[in-house]
């Protein structure tokens, strides 16, 4: 491996006008397809072996053209104080509103809150319902822009009016002036590192072409591979902080070998060998974990996955060609690492730097680190005990949308179950009497607790199939609700002579959060197995991936941890401007692991590489922890604070979800690299002594030697000097 990166890192420093035209040619071809590629369609959801789905598929077979899986949106009025919604006046304001809402486009129906008791007892408060014939991501602009305006007459008489439901479900933003701040944090850390301008910007450049590229990719095909705008901000999101990582890391490596004194060639075809080896099996590892996300066969999570991991490989590629080409470019603009040093004290060449400080200090007291390690992030894991999953909905929304206002409304006036009706199917095709079988379903939902209203069974016009609403007296988050969902699939179906199936927004989210956690485990042992069996390649040795992934699972629980403190519980919510408290997003714990995993096992790579090195090159265990702290430390620092800022960025976006990723992503990189691999790591390692290394014969023998250490480089220097030079030098 690190001979045939050490050749094509010097091919590519040779070849640099041919590499860079070639990437600056995929970025320009990408660019132009997501420019002229035909505007993605409408974004299906679907969650494959639930019931939920299954019965969404039910209704668009028996109920044809009623949309079942289309948008709806509700209006809702307040009557000013002293008044009510019935009074005349305000009922022919209402009638305007339903008259101009039903000549839109994608429009199916509009109801009258008047005809369908829409109106709360006291009569202050109304709605009307409003359903599209295209799923809510699928909507025009212009018809969200309609029912958005469309109160605002209404308002003009003194009414209050706000909207809600998933029909003005926003396409979510990727941090805006958040992100641009991460970028900002990044540019001057690399700086700091790599010691001028010229040097930094490499890493920023070659990041922001290889998202160019994966994001383009990704904006062409969105149409053809139904893809949804939350798979590109994934993919910028991972593509940005890997990329701006792995070229730091391989720039970090090209200048230590000038510091040996090699010429740029012989650097770059050296850094390439050593630290793109990392590159290549970190990349794998991150690439694994996102792949990995396909198990859970939810067909939106494959798809982020697979283009989040496309970017990752991307990413790899450009810092193993690109990077040597531009390192070319740049040629003696970037220095020698310590060269500054060098010139301006002489003393500070054989000061030990802070990493060799910090590592000799855990080599001191390694029961001490590793026991402070694992207790403090033990206790910041203990949330996780009180987690609870859900999907966000309207009462999640800050206070100051319109969506969020219409929300409470409608729980003030109807009580908080209105929000999150159920639909009941009564598939009765099979039975004797389908009007009996579903008057049985209907009594036995009224006898449950926590239901407020049934509705009357509306039949298809085949009389086999019915549909029956049922509004819980609990909010759709609660755990009342999850539980009068299996009562009515457990207790009510069991009696029915039909087939009973329960959907509806707040099932489906039921039924999602239930497939996700079923897969977590499965998930776990798939990603962690992969990547436990590479490491054992990368670092010939049992323990040392054996510690690489505790080390992880106690990183992501007290992420988990305080994700459920922040985003539940409310802790420090007004500083990163969580304005609603709820359950945890659903996919987050199974998204934490696959990506925190990837990222995870980079620094690992890239830490406990340099000292495999050094160890192989015979230095003692203990030694062989300083020496690679000595190297890899500070640039594993600087990716580390890169990394959270960059992920740190999309914490200002107004999406919940967006913003949820960013922070959990953003403290899992800080509990990650600076407790377990700065502290634990080197902690345990100290411990183990040469135990760490340790691995059987037998399989010594079966695995292949990637040599990832650089070990095949002496062999290719001695074959590429000169022989003359070697008699000379001889003799001498």
């Amino acid at each position: 491996m690190a001979t045939f990166l050490y050749k094509l890192g010097r091919l590519a420093f040779r070849r640099r006008h041919f590499v860079a035209l070639m990437w600056v040619a995929l970025l320009t071809l990408a660019g132009v397809g997501a420019i002229s590629a035909p505007a993605a369609g409408t974004t299906s959801f679907s969650i494959p072996g639930t019931e939920a789905q299954k019965a969404f598929d039910l209704l668009e077979q028996r109920f044809p053209g009623a949309s079942a899986d289309g948008a709806t949106g509700r209006m809702v009025f307040k009557a000013p104080e002293g008044e009510k919604m019935t009074d005349a006046a305000n009922k022919a304001t209402v009638a305007k509103t339903v008259k101009a809402l039903g000549d839109g486009s994608e429009v199916v129906s509009v109801t009258d809150p008047f005809t369908t008791n829409a109106v709360s007892k006291d009569g202050t408060v109304a709605y009307l319902s409003v359903k599209y014939d295209a799923p809510a991501v699928g909507l025009k602009d212009a018809t969200r822009d309609a029912l958005e305006t469309a109160g605002d007459d209404a308002r003009d008489t003194g009414l209050t009016v706000d909207v809600g439901g998933d029909a003005l479900q926003a396409q979510p933003d990727a941090g805006g002036v958040g992100e641009a701040i991460g970028l900002a944090i990044a540019a001057v850390v690399l700086v700091l590192t790599l010691g001028s301008m010229i040097a930094a910007g490499l890493p920023l450049l070659t990041a922001i072409i290889g998202v160019g590229i994966g994001v383009g990719t990704i904006t062409a095909l969105a149409k053809a591979l139904d893809l949804g705008s939350t798979t590109n901000t994934l993919a910028a999101m991972i593509g940005l902080a890997v990329g701006i990582d792995y070229a730091l890391f391989i720039v970090s490596r090209y200048r230590a070998e000038l510091a040996e004194g090699r010429d740029r060639e012989e650097a770059v075809g050296r850094a390439t060998g050593t630290a793109g080896s990392a590159v290549v099996f970190a990349g794998l590892t991150v690439v694994i974990a996102l792949a990995g996300l396909s198990v859970v066969n939810v067909p939106m999570l494959t798809k982020m996955g697979l283009a989040a991991a496309g970017t990752v490989v991307i990413a790899v590629l450009i810092a193993l060609t690109m990077i040597p080409a531009l390192l070319g470019y740049a040629g003696r603009k970037i220095r020698p690492a310590g060269e500054k040093r060098k010139k301006t004290s002489g003393t500070a060449l054989g000061k030990p730097n802070l990493g060799t400080r910090w590592a000799s200090f855990v080599i001191r007291r390694p029961a001490a680190v590793l026991l402070l390690g694992v207790v403090g992030l033990g206790a910041v894991a203990l949330p996780v005990s009180q987690l609870e999953l859900g999907l966000p909905d309207d009462g999640s929304q800050p206070t100051s949308t319109t969506q969020r206002r219409a929300y409470d409304l409608l729980s003030e006036g109807f009580g908080p179950g209105f929000n999150g009706p159920l639909m009941i199917v009564v598939d009765a095709k099979n039975s004797d009497d389908p009007k009996a079988a579903a008057a049985t379903v209907t009594d036995g939902i009224k006898d449950l607790k926590d239901v407020v209203t049934v509705t009357p069974a509306a039949f298809n016009k085949a009389g086999d199939t019915a549909t029956i609403t049922v509004v819980p007296d609990s909010k759709p988050s609660s755990t009342q609700t999850e539980d009068l969902v299996h009562a009515i699939r457990d207790d009510v179906a069991s009696k029915a002579d039909a087939d009973v199936l329960v959907t509806g927004t707040t099932a489906l989210n039921i039924d999602f959060s239930q497939k996700l956690s079923d897969a977590l485990i499965p998930y776990l042992a798939l990603v962690v197995g992969l990547a436990f069996l590479l490491l054992i390649v990368v670092f010939r040795s049992i323990l040392v991936p054996l510690k690489a992934a505790l080390g992880f699972l106690l990183s992501v629980l007290a992420a988990l941890g305080a994700v459920v403190a922040v985003f539940q519980w409310g802790w420090l919510g007004g500083v990163l401007g969580v304005e609603e408290t709820g359950p945890i997003m659903s996919m987050m714990p199974i998204f934490m692991v696959g990506v925190v995993f990837g990222l995870a096992m980079d620094y690992e790579v890239f830490l406990v590489t340099r000292m495999r090195e050094a160890y192989v090159h015979g230095e003692s265990p203990s030694q062989a922890i300083v020496t690679g702290f000595k190297h890899s430390s500070r640039v594993v620092v600087a990716a580390a604070v890169i990394m959270m800022a960059v992920f740190g960025g999309f914490i200002s976006s107004g999406e919940s979800m967006i913003k949820m990723i960013g922070f959990g992503l953003a403290i899992a990189v800080l509990f990650d690299a600076f407790v377990v691999r700065m502290a634990i790591v080197p902690a345990v390692l100290a411990l183990l002594g040469h135990r760490a290394w340790w691995l059987p014969k037998w399989l010594d023998r079966a695995l292949p030697n990637v040599d990832v250490e650089g070990e095949g480089l002496r062999t290719q220097t001695e074959k590429d000097t000169d022989p003359d030079e070697d008699r000379e030098l001889v003799r001498v």
